[in-house]
């Protein structure tokens, strides 16, 4: 089997940081270098180190269509990966780009792009195939990224969310190289007292597209800046009413099977 990864299996006991199991539990967020959490949305920067060092290498090159405030592309970086982020919002990259900068040491190319991830075209910036894709969508509409009709944020409907992210997938996988890997990091939201299952939802799109599952990951979910120092309070509404706090999120991996 081709080597999709820098791991030397021989050598497989001192790669202790590297998690195998399904259940992920995060205490803190890196905080470290250019990483911080002032962003709404951004995800803790140890998903895309555990992602980029079990499938990918040194030199390979990682797409975000998602990239916000630029996490996955400081953890490429700081991992020798070259790495695509696109996003909507010019002033977000700007934000983004500064961080980068900050970190950069000249050996990982690092290209932004400001544009709609459903029809960006990466071959107009020099990148012909990636080896991994990190998809980090918005979770539905429980944050509002920005006023731009296509931010999946926008979307009026679960079904407008769906199709508009499938688009996403299928404009962006398109560049993944065949026998190669994804990942999506998602997770649920309430909706007219119901739980939506978005998570799996959005799994669904992907097997749908005839993706192969690897695995579905399982990771603790911390206090939010929306819900910042209001466990108490969320508590007594979950006691009082019939839910329970959404503690957890998922990643699912997938493997490019098809062209």
């Amino acid at each position: 089997m081709a080597r999709y990864n820098d791991i030397n299996i021989d050598d497989w006991k001192n790669y202790g940081d590297i998690e195998t199991d399904s259940l992920w539990i995060i205490d803190k967020r890196d905080n470290s270098g250019a990483h911080s959490g002032d962003y709404h949305g951004n995800f803790v920067p140890q998903i895309p180190y555990q992602l980029f060092s079990r499938y990918t290498k040194k030199g390979d090159w990682i797409l975000d269509p998602f990239m916000g405030s630029g996490t996955s592309l400081i953890e490429a970086q700081r991992l020798k990966r070259n790495a695509v982020g696109i996003d909507l919002q010019q002033k977000i990259i700007d934000f983004a780009k500064n961080k980068i900068a900050a970190e950069s040491d000249g050996d990982s190319k690092i290209i932004t792009i400001c544009g709609d991830s459903s029809t960006i075209d990466i071959k107009n910036f020099g990148v012909e195939k990636v080896q991994f894709v990190i998809f980090h969508p918005p979770y539905w509409d429980i944050i509002k990224f920005s006023d731009n009709p296509c931010d999946l944020s926008n979307c009026g409907s679960l079904e407008d969310f769906l199709k508009s992210f499938a688009k996403v997938i299928d404009n962006t996988a398109a560049y993944l190289e065949k026998n190669r890997y994804c990942a999506c990091v998602i997770g649920d939201k309430y909706f007219k007292s119901q739980v939506v299952p978005l998570g799996f939802h959005c799994m669904n799109l992907f097997l749908e597209k005839n993706f192969l599952l690897k695995a579905i990951i399982v990771k603790n979910f911390g206090e939010t800046k929306g819900k910042a120092n209001q466990q108490g309070i969320w508590r007594y509404r979950a006691l009082k009413n019939d839910f329970y706090i959404f503690k957890h999120e998922y990643i699912f991996v997938f493997k490019k099977i098809k062209n």
